[in-house]
């Protein structure tokens, strides 16, 4: 059985939808590239792997560079505030607890439903369904310590390796959380 992937960079249509340059996400860095202004020189490529994995997703940069599984509904890079590390916070859709699903006497026949899907997403209800039927969503929020080996060396000012630079981050990043998440997604896509 193929490993299932949590997160991937979409080359494909990061290109085919490049504006003037050769990739959409590179010219997204550029715009933004004073958010990267506190990373220069810094010994620890920490805060600049989080402003890159910040610019390559949704909602900063719609659709994301960096595409994430359907049950993945957020994913944050952050730096440790205890000792500086790279850390990891990311909520999936769950399906409900055992002490929920083994007896249903808790729900008083008033139709209660999980995570509504439409062609295999998992969506928030609408208000017109929360009108009328009552909906109890759970999520698990991973956060988790992320190695640094791989991430590229910082260099002491910005200059024109900066997208390179960025791409190459967050292709490590992606790694890491796809060997770190892909288990336990894998287990909750076969609860289902």
């Amino acid at each position: 059985m193929p490993a299932l992937t949590v997160a991937w960079i979409d080359d494909h249509y990061d290109r085919e939808n490049a504006g003037v340059g050769r990739s959409r996400f590179a010219e997204h860095v550029w715009v933004h590239a004073k958010e990267f202004d506190d990373c220069w020189g810094d010994i620890s490529p920490v805060n600049f792997a989080c402003v890159a994995w910040r610019l390559a997703t949704a909602p900063h940069l719609d659709p994301g560079f960096v595409r994430l599984h359907r049950r993945v509904l957020r994913a944050e890079c952050r730096r440790n505030t205890w000792d500086g590390s790279l850390t990891v916070a990311v909520d999936l859709v769950a399906p409900w607890p055992g002490e929920l699903t083994a007896s249903r006497d808790w729900t008083r026949d008033r139709g209660w439903r999980g995570w509504p899907e439409t062609f295999g997403q998992f969506l928030t209800p609408s208000a017109e369904e929360l009108s009328r039927i009552p909906h109890l969503r759970s999520t698990l929020t991973a956060e988790a310590p992320l190695p640094l080996a791989g991430l590229p060396k910082i260099p002491e000012d910005a200059g024109p390796e900066l997208p390179d630079l960025a791409e190459r981050t967050v292709a490590v990043l992606v790694r890491e959380l796809n060997d770190l998440l892909a288990p336990l997604v894998t287990r909750l896509e076969e609860a289902r």
